[in-house]
């Protein structure tokens, strides 16, 4: 019988022989997320939790968790953990940075160029039969080459977009919470800007900021206002960064064009939101990691946290490293 029990809230794209050697593992089967009070009585006798942002790890949950060695999360951002709770405990949380940067930066700019060139629309218009021969100005957009694209965040995805940027020969404006080097800036090509400067001069802005008190809403009616009628506005980071409700009423009183989220608020989003009734904007379903390579390498690192925290070890990517300096 294996030493260990372990719970993951979701089925992973790889197998599990690794952990089964020396844990018995439970993996719920379903799509939707599993049920809070379910979780809550089955982290009651496991020793470590794969989980995902959509699972809401919070305080009385982890401290239900009497036996529970290690948390390990297969995404990058905790948002949906309660870290103090977890570090009071001395429970090691991982997360799986750095490996999404590329995935999440490539679906950035599909959505930059179906946002552009009304693609969505585009699929709509032909199924729906009303494509009956060309017309000189049928679903025009702008063009995506030449234009000033903002990015409000410069971390590793910023930066993998700005690359992108650069083969589209945009001019490119940034915003974030720590300036890069001037040597970067350089060989970037970008130019660090004050936040209303980016509102105001951008064509396309793109957020890849985290989720913090000072990004809650970050963009809101205010912002709206201050962009161009014709810009459109790109979110693959965390939904909450925009107001929802500020976003409708842009986007259908036509202060701004267009917009492509990858995540919403709440997510996911509900089906009777206003912004469903939308054509100027493409919603994905949380899709910025959902390349084969990238979640397999995603659910190796969630993996090898676990097994690590399991036997005592020090996690590869742990997010909550004063657990150790405690000890």
């Amino acid at each position: 019988m294996p030493p260990f029990r372990v719970l993951i809230t979701r089925r992973l794209p790889i197998e599990l022989d690794e952990l089964e050697a020396i844990a018995s593992v439970e993996v719920w089967q379903e799509r939707q997320p599993p049920p809070y009070e379910w979780l809550l009585e089955k982290v009651k006798t496991i020793d470590g939790l794969l989980c995902l942002l959509t699972d809401p790890i919070n305080r009385p949950l982890i401290e239900a968790g009497t036996s529970l060695k290690v948390i390990s999360q297969m995404a990058v951002g905790c948002d949906n953990i309660d870290i103090p709770a977890a570090t009071v405990r001395k429970i090691p949380v991982g997360h799986t940075p750095g490996v999404l940067t590329d995935a999440t930066a490539d679906l950035t700019w599909a959505l930059v160029m179906a946002a552009a060139r009304r693609v969505v629309e585009g699929d709509r218009f032909t199924r729906s039969g009303q494509w009956k021969t060309w017309e000189p100005d049928l679903l025009l957009g702008p063009n995506v080459s030449g234009a000033t694209l903002g990015i409000v965040g410069m971390g590793r995805i910023g930066q993998a977009v700005a690359q992108r940027a650069k083969g589209f020969d945009m001019r490119i404006l940034y915003h974030s919470r720590t300036r890069c080097h001037l040597e970067l800036e350089q060989s970037l090509g970008v130019e660090c800007v004050s936040f209303d400067r980016l509102l105001q001069e951008s064509d396309f802005i793109t957020i890849h900021t985290p989720l913090s008190e000072d990004t809650h809403h970050l963009f809101g009616d205010a912002q709206f206002e201050q962009m161009k009628s014709s810009a459109i506005l790109i979110n693959t980071a965390r939904g909450p960064i925009i107001d929802p409700d500020a976003l409708y009423r842009a986007l259908s009183q036509g202060e701004i064009a267009g917009a492509a989220l990858d995540v919403t608020e709440p997510e996911p989003i509900p089906m009777d939101s206003p912004l469903l009734t939308l054509d100027n904007l493409i919603i994905t379903p949380h899709i910025g990691s959902a390349s084969v390579q990238t979640r397999r390498k995603m659910a190796k690192m969630a993996i090898a946290n676990l097994t690590a925290g399991l036997n005592g070890r020090f996690l590869p990517h742990c997010i909550n490293l004063e657990v150790y300096s405690a000890h």
